[in-house]
């Protein structure tokens, strides 16, 4: 007697968890967290539904492994461009800014579900965004901190500071996000020299 043969995905197979996410990510973006099932993820990512609840035991979890995986993408980009600075300064600061707006500008798609559809999910997505805004503003707050003890900029409240420029980054980013305005170019060239001006760089006999 023949036993017939089935085809059971290993739940723990290399690149199973990967291809997960990628589908949830193309799922998400498309349709929105509320109409996102997980059968169009399951049949997006080729699997079996088995596989995706080994990895992620509900859509709460996965939509925050989403979340999870941009932010360690963000704090990498960012980590790598500050190691390419030499010694330490504002230029340090200014290379996590420039960092992190390429970043949002070139993942738009994993920035939307970031910047917009974790708003007004509840106490979880909410508690995971500010999560992430507060490890970022962390990091810049490293590097303001840096500037001020080279004297490139005067004793302010770095902590302020770095939360304040995180809400600036976000609220213009939220808009390229969902209206393709403004360009990554004009937001780098205007933003970026407003927010080191707040923090009175260049000093005002260096500009001159």
């Amino acid at each position: 007697m023949k036993v017939a043969k089935h085809s059971f995905e290993n739940p723990v197979q290399p690149g199973t968890r990967e291809r997960i996410l990628d589908a949830a990510l193309d799922i998400f973006a498309a349709r929105g967290y509320h109409d996102a099932r997980m059968d169009d993820i399951v049949e997006e990512a080729r699997t079996s539904k088995g596989s995706i609840y080994f990895h992620f035991p509900n859509k709460e979890q996965l939509f925050l492994a989403l979340v999870d995986q941009f932010a360690n993408l963000l704090e990498r980009r960012v980590t790598e461009a500050i190691a390419r600075q030499p010694g330490a300064g504002i230029e340090r600061v200014r290379a996590a800014l420039v960092t992190v707006l390429e970043t949002f500008g070139k993942y738009r798609r994993p920035a939307k579900i970031l910047l917009v559809q974790a708003v007004g999910l509840g106490s979880v997505f909410e508690k995971k965004r500010l999560d992430v805004t507060d490890r970022f503003a962390a990091l810049i707050k490293i590097y303001l901190d840096e500037a001020v003890a080279v004297g490139d900029i005067p004793a302010v409240d770095t902590d302020v500071v770095a939360h304040a420029w995180m809400g600036a980054i976000y609220n213009v980013v939220i808009r390229w996000v969902l209206s393709g305005e403004p360009t990554t170019d004009r937001i780098l060239g205007s933003l970026l020299p407003l927010l080191l001006r707040s923090v009175a760089y260049p000093a005002p006999e260096a500009a001159q």
